[in-house]
């Protein structure tokens, strides 16, 4: 078994992170899955969520992610975002505002992808 996979964050709009991990952690509609090296192929559908990857070098990359698809074969995997942010790319101000704001319009959908981006940035703080 390999010691590592490699592994794509992609975004319609930009290619997020790209490098060798030994884990990644997301949410797909059939729950929290973790993919490590050797992992049998999958392909499922994400959720809004973070995702997190255990680099190689035994570093944690952070994201948020509202939907999308996960792919693995080969040691390859691939994670195709709508939409995709590094935490550290999080302005945690903005999320918070956006997140009352959902609030104050009953907005379901903004208000869940404000709570990701916040949950996403308090994982690498």
């Amino acid at each position: 078994m390999a010691a590592e996979l490699h592994v794509e964050l992609v975004a319609a709009d930009r290619n997020v992170w790209s490098g060798e991990a030994t884990l990644v952690v997301a949410r797909t509609t059939s729950g929290d899955i973790g993919v490590m090296p050797g992992h049998q192929p999958l392909l499922g559908v994400l959720e809004y969520g973070p995702i997190t990857i255990r680099t190689s070098d035994g570093g944690t990359v952070v994201a948020a992610v509202h939907g999308g698809f996960i792919s693995f074969s080969e040691n390859k995997l691939s994670l195709l975002a709508e939409v995709a942010e590094l935490a550290d790319e999080i302005d945690i101000a903005r999320a918070e505002r956006a997140l009352e704001r959902a609030k104050a319009d009953t907005d379901a959908a903004a208000e869940r992808r404000a709570e990701v981006r916040l949950v996403a940035a308090a994982g690498t703080r």
